[in-house]
């Protein structure tokens, strides 16, 4: 009888679910919940306007994921829950709540429903700049050993400083709070009735660390008073890493999800970085590219560096035995959306529409039509600011050299190009600080569709690049985690020979290209400089 392990992907806007056959790796169904609510960075749901740079969701919406998309691909697959062995999921980080000591968000309890800091900070909540500035100036004055490890800053986008932001703007939600918690971490606790943390969150977005924890109550209070005793009380140390499991699905985990009681649930894993082992990238010196709203690229060795600007490293985070960096760009494909649904004139959008094709689609094949150069046009990727290796979210983006003869299509692919530039920074950085890349491969929406930006990319690096074959490499690598909690695979390697997908398709540069995108990037890189560390207008703008 064949035996199957499910995944779930929760990404900005949507849970993607996928059923996988535990000995073959086929992804025998997926299925796919839009987030009800979205993401709230203009209003609660009670109409209240919310402050720039909010990034808010409601955590109803992750458990309508758990009771929509598990039956749904039971069902597609005609198997029962007898058949279904282990569950695993991954989640977009850092994405917060508070919730009450009974595991129930703040925001869902009729007395908080209006506050804006009783609901769960997204990822990409950047409101809390002010608040990581001030960790980081004084984590610096004090020379904190641990500030090494996420390359000399701490992001807005990271637990310490929306806790804090919560702390100093809502006082009472942060006094009623019994437990901030990683909306991962949280599911695993609705699912299983036990609550545990997973040592991949707490370790990329808590400053926590096997060795030494969570930085010392000293620090805290140095931070704010009112911190005091925050690590144990509001932040768990129950912190468990990646060869323990989140537990077993109890009673009301099985009502929610129609799966078993008692099947294995694994620790959740950052959403980026559980495609590693369904693209079986386990190895020292292998990048992986996560190309969607925004961009994670991960990379593993077998050596611990400091690496300025990076959001961080974690031993075993991934790989058991390798060191797992993570780097991103704060946007990429959230940048294209951007210029489509702001920018793209009313004739171009017809012709799409006649032509029967999507306005990014009519884009591209327009852009690719431009040599490398041809526009004139140069752009800075800081549209939703800058996550590595400036680690400022307020700085904004820019547009160079446009004239009255300025297209749409030069635009468009003047912006794919800028992202490209903003990833050639992060390569360098690695490199630059002793850390060799050997292969790159890529994955995500993006990078399976889109085969002129990925050519892009190939170009502006000079290097191969890979492209995954899963769809939905999130799910599936978290399915791979599932099957190693069912005691199926002995460890992720293993698992991840065995399930993970063949890539379709190989990217070479293009050498004149490659000569072109040279020239064009020593001039991006001058402006990334200038404008990201010595003339800081576009922040304070």
């Amino acid at each position: 009888m064949k035996k199957y392990v499910i995944g779930i992907d929760y990404g900005t806007l949507s849970g993607r679910c996928v059923l996988v056959d535990v000995k073959s790796g086929d992804e025998v169904a997926e299925s796919v919940l839009n987030y009800p609510h979205a993401v709230m960075d203009e209003r609660l749901p009670n109409g209240e306007r919310l402050p720039s740079s909010y990034a808010l969701q409601y955590p109803e919406d992750y458990l309508d994921v758990l009771k929509t998309t598990i039956p749904d691909v039971l069902k597609k697959a005609s198997i029962t829950a007898d058949d279904v062995v282990g569950l695993g999921i991954d989640f977009t980080a850092c994405t917060i709540l508070p919730m009450d000591m009974n595991g129930t968000p703040l925001c869902m309890k009729d007395e908080y429903k209006d506050e804006r800091h009783a609901y769960v900070k997204l990822w990409k909540h950047h409101a809390a700049q002010g608040e990581a500035d001030e960790i980081n100036e004084l984590a610096t004055k004090r020379g904190e050993k641990w500030l090494s490890i996420y390359g000399g800053k701490v992001s807005c986008e990271w637990a310490l400083p929306k806790i804090l932001q919560v702390l100093r703007e809502a006082p009472e939600i942060y006094d009623d709070t019994y437990r901030f918690i990683e909306a991962a971490d949280w599911l695993s606790l609705i699912l299983t009735g036990e609550e545990t943390h997973s040592a991949v969150f707490a370790g990329y977005k808590g400053l926590w660390n096997a060795e030494t924890g969570y930085p010392s109550n000293d620090f805290m209070v140095a931070l704010d008073s009112r911190l005091d005793g925050i690590v144990g009380t509001k932040l768990s140390i129950n912190v468990l890493g990646m060869d323990k499991t989140a537990g077993k699905i109890d009673a009301r985990g099985a009502q929610l999800t129609g799966l078993k009681a008692g099947t294995p649930v694994s620790l959740p894993m950052i959403d980026a970085h559980a495609a590693m082992p369904a693209l079986n990238i386990t190895g020292d010196g292998d990048l992986m590219l996560i190309l969607g709203t925004s961009a994670c690229h991960i990379l593993n060795s077998k050596d611990a560096k400091t690496v300025e600007g990076i959001c961080g490293y974690v031993k075993d985070g991934v790989i058991p035995g390798l060191y797992t960096y993570e780097a991103g760009q704060a946007g990429v494909g959230d940048i294209f959306d951007w210029f489509v649904k702001n920018c793209v004139p009313a004739s171009y959008t017809e012709e799409a529409k006649e032509k029967g094709i999507s306005i990014h689609k009519l884009l591209r094949e327009k852009a690719n039509k431009l040599s490398v150069g041809e526009s004139g046009l140069l752009a800075l990727d800081w549209w939703n600011g800058n996550r590595s290796v400036l680690v400022n979210s307020n700085l904004t983006g820019m547009l160079l050299g446009m004239t009255l003869g300025t297209k749409p299509e030069e635009i468009y692919r003047a912006l794919i190009e800028a992202t490209a530039y903003g990833l050639k920074v992060i390569v360098e950085q690695y490199e630059n600080s002793g850390i060799s890349i050997k292969s790159i491969c890529a994955a995500g929406g993006i990078a399976q569709k889109d085969e002129m930006m990925m050519q892009i990319y190939a170009d502006v690096l000079g290097r191969e690049i890979r492209i995954a074959g899963s769809t939905q490499a999130g799910a599936l690598g978290s399915a791979i985690y599932a099957a190693v909690a069912s005691g199926i695979y002995a460890d992720v390697k293993m698992a991840a020979q065995k399930l993970s997908k063949n890539d379709v398709k190989l990217y070479k540069p293009i050498k004149e290209n490659v000569k072109n995108y040279r020239i064009l990037y020593k001039e991006y890189k001058i402006l990334h400089d200038y404008f990201g560390k010595e003339n800081l207008v576009m922040e304070k703008l």
